[in-house]
């Protein structure tokens, strides 16, 4: 009898697992080629992008209002260990204004983070010029900041305001509802069972701010709403990207006796004054046909760019506890001399790559080509994804010569802002605080969104309102390419012969100013330095205190055993990492 039993067969493919790949690849080389048919019909030669010469529309003088966000009530919970909340509120004024293009931001403000409290203070003020007469409606945007992972949203709150003329002054400390159904679900459900256990059975969320009418605002023209003030500020600390790019700031010992550097990739945002001149506008540039779909999402592979650079701003401009804020009520010598403390008192031959948003946000990194991280460098990274900026370059800071120096000085190195000098040098720098004694060179180096050089005269007006005292130079880096490029080389020289002289220290923990004596021992053994012996018994008391010495050693392994040897034969570290990912 034959066997009926038929062979196992193969399960059939869908047709989309067969077809999907290459349905891809295809639709993105018909786009490639369309895009490129579509510029050869219309005969240019340069991409389409950089400035963009579309005028704000004419609209009638707003008024000029001050929101203060001044606490939250009983905000949900998002920490189940903890029971409780790192909330902050991420405010959006949306307003009838016509736009030049759909693709332009809203204008936003961030209020600090508050640890640990479901009843947070903030009292953060935020003064916006040219609402208009329309009136507005402000969403806030409740937050609990998680820097390991996704901010969750506990909720938001609308505040809606129909008409405003000059009879209306505002409303005073005003309780408004969180709506949490927006929010989060795990949020969500955490508050539930944080309320049924703690016994606080009112679910209700509130946020109470206030808002005054300062009265008309000033000019001609009202179509343009910006940030008037204050001038707030934040720091941002990346030690992991501090690793891999060798950028280093610098801390004291426990004992506040010595400094050394570690690895910490800083980030800085600053708010300008506006407005931001009407002609700082410009596009990012199509040099590339997957450019567009990257900006857009329109494209497979523009989407995975534009998550991926999205992830990437988040990364740097990262908000944890180690991130500083401060602010000032309006542009002042202050404000100037923390910018210099930013940018290290032109110390270490550093070059910033920065953004200019066209609600006047500076924000800007250490950079440059010997960095080997390519994205770091990217415009595009810096304002995240933003299909229109105002302005974007690079720049950097250096003392003026033969200026006679009879204004304050800084005794001894801030404990974030100053780099080591090197073992030859003195424990305290004396480092100028004056403006008046640095130069400010920036130039429109951006391939991203190629800012025409005609207005950097409108740029430097805008540093100069806000930067008091700093001498300002702008280099425009097709006519000044020759100057430009000799600058920067000689920049990049500096940092050079410095980083020869400098000793290293992977930072261990995030929000810790200070080091241990182990760690300073470590810096000596790095270094080449002799130390002081220990006896046999002395070192194993040591190094059972020193737990945290003893599991990094095990971590690091043969790898620190190299640096060792690197530091020995005088090599920079800072070096190594870019040698690797080259």
């Amino acid at each position: 009898m034959e066997d009926e039993t038929e062979p196992p067969s193969a399960r059939p493919r869908h047709a989309l697992d067969k077809y999907g790949p290459k349905f891809v690849d295809t639709t993105e080389r018909l786009h490639d080629r369309a895009v490129a048919m579509k510029v050869a019909t219309n005969g240019e030669h340069e991409p389409a992008g950089g400035f963009d010469s579309t005028p704000i529309p004419h609209a009638p003088p707003g008024y000029t209002l001050k929101f203060t966000f001044h606490r939250g009530i009983n905000l949900p919970c998002a920490d189940f260990g903890t029971f409780s909340s790192d909330p902050y509120v991420r405010a959006q004024l949306v307003v009838d204004l016509p736009q030049r293009h759909k693709q332009d931001p809203l204008v936003t403000f961030r209020t600090p983070t508050v640890r640990k409290n479901r009843d947070p203070v903030w009292d953060s003020e935020w003064i916006v010029a040219n609402v208009p007469a329309s009136g507005f409606e402000l969403k806030c945007h409740v937050y609990d900041e998680d820097p390991a992972d996704h901010d969750d949203k506990l909720g938001i709150a609308y505040v809606e305001v129909g008409r405003i003329d000059d009879h209306w002054s505002g409303f005073k400390e005003q309780s408004f509802r969180v709506k949490k159904r927006l929010g989060s679900k795990r949020v969500y459900l955490f508050g539930n069972i944080a309320a049924i256990a703690s016994r606080r059975l009112d679910l209700g969320s509130h946020i109470v701010i206030s808002v005054e009418c300062l009265g008309k605002t000033p000019g001609e023209g009202g179509g343009q709403m910006y940030t008037v003030g204050p001038n707030y500020w934040f720091k941002h600390f990346s030690p992991l990207i501090g690793r891999l790019t060798g950028t280093k700031d610098e801390v004291q010992t426990s004992d506040g006796k010595k400094t050394v550097s570690r690895y910490n990739f800083q980030a800085i945002q600053i708010q300008l004054k506006g407005p931001v001149p009407a002609e700082l506008y410009h596009r990012y540039v199509e040099f590339k046909p997957f450019v567009a779909g990257m900006f857009t999402s329109h494209s497979l592979r523009g989407r995975i760019l534009n998550r991926a650079l999205h992830h990437q701003h988040e990364r740097i401009y990262n908000f944890d506890r180690a991130t500083l804020y401060g602010k000032f009520a309006a542009p002042c010598t202050e404000l100037t001399q923390k910018f210099l403390e930013f940018v290290h008192h032109a110390q270490g031959g550093r070059i910033f790559t920065y953004i200019l948003t066209l609600d006047g946000l500076f924000r800007f990194t250490e950079t440059g080509k010997e960095f080997g991280v390519d994205l770091l460098s990217k415009h595009t990274m810096h304002s995240n994804v933003s299909i229109y900026i105002a302005y974007s370059g690079e720049f950097f800071v250096r003392r003026l010569k033969h200026r006679h120096r009879h204004h304050s000085f800084c005794a001894e190195p801030s404990a974030t802002e100053i780099p080591t000098q090197g073992p030859q040098a003195e424990a305290t720098t004396r480092v100028s605080t004056d403006p008046g004694d640095y130069e400010l060179f920036i130039d429109n180096d951006s391939g991203t969104y190629r800012p025409n050089g005609k207005y950097l005269p409108l740029l430097k007006d805008l540093l100069s309102r806000t930067f008091v005292g700093l001498h300002i130079t702008t280099l425009d880096c097709q006519e000044d390419a020759e100057r430009m490029t000799e600058l920067k080389a000689e920049q990049r020289e500096f940092k050079k012969k410095e980083a020869d002289q400098m000793t290293f220290l992977q930072q261990r923990s995030s929000s810790s100013l200070s080091i241990s004596s182990s760690d300073e021992e470590e810096l000596v053994e790095r270094s080449g330095a002799s130390s002081k012996k220990r006896g046999d018994l002395a070192r194993k008391v040591h190094d059972m205190r020193d737990v945290k010495g003893q599991v990094m050693k095990w971590v690091e392994g043969d790898e620190h055993k190299n640096i060792t040897a690197n530091d020995n034969g005088h090599t920079s570290s800072s070096h190594q990492p870019s040698e690797a990912l080259q």
